[in-house]
């Protein structure tokens, strides 16, 4: 039993990125102290999982650790390889700031080097991108309060997601009670 917490502990350490020992304790159905005293045991195993402190912090793998194991069930398609960096960069308003830190998403939230907000009261900065599809739906959950800059697959495909949710919201002008039928059908 043990053998296989740890085998999935890691697997979501390597989907997820950083996770909270409440998180992880909620995810494999067992005690905080328990994650803790597996996150000992893979780590003397050389696996090389650090804690960061703090608001966001949690536990995660370095940089660029892959472990050669793959989830029961049908194989995912990888968004980045082994090793590599991925950032997006992003204008968000000081109300996407505190909703993000809240939501827990797009953390950590590198501010620009400017830092000078723009007329609407945006700021540039960078985030970490594990997947294009977990990116998505971080950067949805703020709504207007960010806007992706780049890179442009990741602005693409947000832009996509939103028009196909216009869509479905779409009512047809002077009536204000029904959604119109949707584009096509």
């Amino acid at each position: 039993m043990r053998a296989g917490r740890l085998v999935s502990l890691l697997l979501i350490l390597q989907r997820c990125g950083r996770v909270t020992a409440a998180q992880l304790a909620a995810e494999l159905e067992v005690s905080e102290r328990t994650v803790l005293r597996d996150i000992d045991e893979l780590s003397s195993a050389g696996v090389p999982v650090y804690a960061t402190r703090g608001p966001g912090g949690g536990f995660q793998l370095l940089d660029g650790y892959h472990a050669d194991l793959t989830p029961p069930g049908p194989a995912t398609a990888v968004d980045r390889q082994a090793g590599s960096r991925r950032r997006a960069r992003i204008r968000i308003t000081p109300e996407g700031r505190r909703l993000a830190a809240v939501l827990s998403v797009l953390q950590p939230l590198r501010l620009g080097r400017d830092g000078s907000p723009d007329a609407a009261g945006r700021v540039e900065a960078t985030v970490r991108i594990r997947s294009t599809d977990s990116a998505v739906l971080d950067l949805l959950s703020l709504g207007p309060h960010v806007e992706v800059i780049a890179p442009a697959d990741l602005r693409r495909e947000v832009a996509s997601r939103i028009q196909e949710m216009a869509r479905l919201y779409q009512y047809d002008i002077g009536d204000s009670t029904e959604p119109s039928r949707p584009h096509g059908a």
